[in-house]
């Protein structure tokens, strides 16, 4: 559904049309309060009533996943225009920037859908006028602004991560992420394969050369205002992955077109970044590619050689997404010498084992880096869990015949992903790996406002890490 949000300073009885009253839920329901759930939305005593939950319970949280369920609600009744009165939000003890921003982000991100190749378009449209008799309108507006902006980025990291292999590959990527670019103002360069062999990145050329459509290295800059050294972020954009030929199941290929998740939540952010106006320099690294099987793929015991000069014996082509990163990591660091370097990936499934569907998984060099990231997680909702690096782990993927292996077996597969990634980055740059596997899809409705299938997830905690790196 699209939904479009107008901020009036009216009172809600001028308002002629259906009014949604968000209200607390009460010890006792009766017919004429909210529901006790957060999201209930019922009619009771002559209103419409959208229920926040208990008031000990209220958070921008609960109110995000509260404007989720109304966004859900508004496409299943087909509701074309409403009011949304804001003044009882307003009263609950959070700041009213935070909360107006909780509730926009969650009713934008709970109206996405994804129906572009359905015989039968399910678009919907709803205009929904938010109503307050607050002052200070110019704040409100402003949080509103910037609400719309970062929902924005995540329903285009879950759109592109949407679209089929046969829609976007590394060379029609580049063509949208140019295209975007030009429309928010940054800067965008492109790595081919040539120039990445030419470069000496043997690993992320390798993983694509099985391919019709070669791998690519896209650089996004958003300059910023402070002079400083540049956040590099680093994203994985496999945008289809068959495992080579160390080929996965029936099952297990299916969905593999969300394996571009973390490269789609980089370019998301870079470009909510500049519609912002951050101050922070940030650049976006993503590292695209596609694996599959053909008589110029990569094979298991070829030994590559990375772009740091590293040897890399490959024990399973289908643990490429850590040979595209390391080349990126590798360039990255060379070329802009970052205050910080993270990497988001969908990089194992022992991460979903791990942690599910809650949490993304976080290995980081650094112990300020690792609790600057935590923090924003929590602030934001997009949650992480540190896992250890410790050198021990090394051993599984200490090469016989190379530098190092590609994999080292089922033990520890998040770890030892980490540790793979960590040979690639100097000692001199904070470093933090984020294994998203376990939020690349959703098999059901995991939350409101986070929709079965892709969840652009990364976009909000980068967004909120570098605001933070702003105050």
């Amino acid at each position: 559904m699209t939904l479009t949000l107008t901020l009036t300073v009216s009172k809600p009885a001028d308002f002629s049309g259906l009014l949604i009253t968000p209200a607390l839920a009460p010890e006792t329901v009766t017919p004429e309060t909210a529901g006790k759930e957060t999201g209930d939305i019922r009619s009771a005593g002559g209103k419409t009533l959208l229920a926040l939950g208990p008031l000990k319970k209220i958070s921008t949280e609960s109110i995000r996943r509260a404007g989720g369920a109304l966004a859900r609600w508004l496409a299943k009744n087909n509701v074309v225009a409403a009011g949304l009165e804001l003044d009882g939000l307003f009263g609950l003890g959070l700041p009213p920037v935070a909360a107006l921003n909780a509730l926009a982000e969650g009713l934008l991100l709970g109206a996405f859908t994804f129906s572009r190749y359905k015989a039968e378009d399910e678009a919907k449209t709803c205009a929904l006028n938010l109503l307050t008799s607050q002052a200070g309108q110019a704040e409100l507006e402003a949080a509103l602004r910037k609400a719309v902006i970062v929902a924005e980025a995540v329903n285009l990291a879950r759109e592109w991560s949407h679209e089929p292999p046969n829609v976007i590959n590394p060379v029609t990527l580049v063509e949208r992420v140019q295209k975007l670019a030009s429309e928010v103002g940054l800067k965008c360069t492109v790595l081919d394969d040539q120039q990445l062999e030419a470069l000496g990145a043997g690993a992320i050329v390798a993983v694509g050369k099985g391919s019709n459509t070669p791998a690519r290295l896209i650089l996004l800059e958003h300059a910023g205002t402070t002079g400083e050294k540049p956040v590099a972020l680093v994203g994985k954009a496999l945008t289809m992955d068959t495992g080579g030929y160390s080929l996965k199941t029936t099952e297990g290929i299916v969905g593999m077109k969300y394996d571009k998740s973390g490269g789609m939540a980089v370019i998301a952010t870079l470009s909510a970044a500049a519609r912002l106006g951050l101050k922070t320099p940030v650049v976006g690294v993503i590292a695209a590619a596609e694996n599959m099987v053909s008589s110029a793929a990569y094979r298991p015991d070829d030994i590559l050689k990375a772009l740091n000069g590293k040897t890399i014996e490959i024990i399973s082509t289908d643990a490429e997404g850590r040979l595209v990163l390391a080349d990126a990591l590798t360039y990255t660091e060379q070329h802009y010498q970052p205050r910080a370097m993270i990497d988001i990936a969908t990089l194992t499934g022992a991460v979903v084992i791990a942690l599910g569907s809650i949490r993304a998984g976080l290995l980081s060099s650094s112990d300020e880096l690792a609790e600057a990231l935590y923090g924003a997680g929590q602030r934001s909702h997009e949650r992480v869990w540190r896992l250890p690096l410790d050198e021990e782990y090394f051993e599984q993927i200490k090469g016989e015949d190379s530098d190092i292996k590609n994999s080292g077996g089922r033990k520890a597969g998040t770890i030892i992903g980490g540790m793979f990634l960590k040979q690639f980055v100097s000692d001199a740059t904070p470093w933090a790996h984020l294994d998203i596997a376990g939020m690349m899809e959703t098999d059901k409705d995991l939350l409101s406002y986070a929709p079965k299938s892709g969840m652009g997830f990364g976009v909000r905690l980068f967004l909120e890490y570098l605001s933070a790196l702003e105050q």
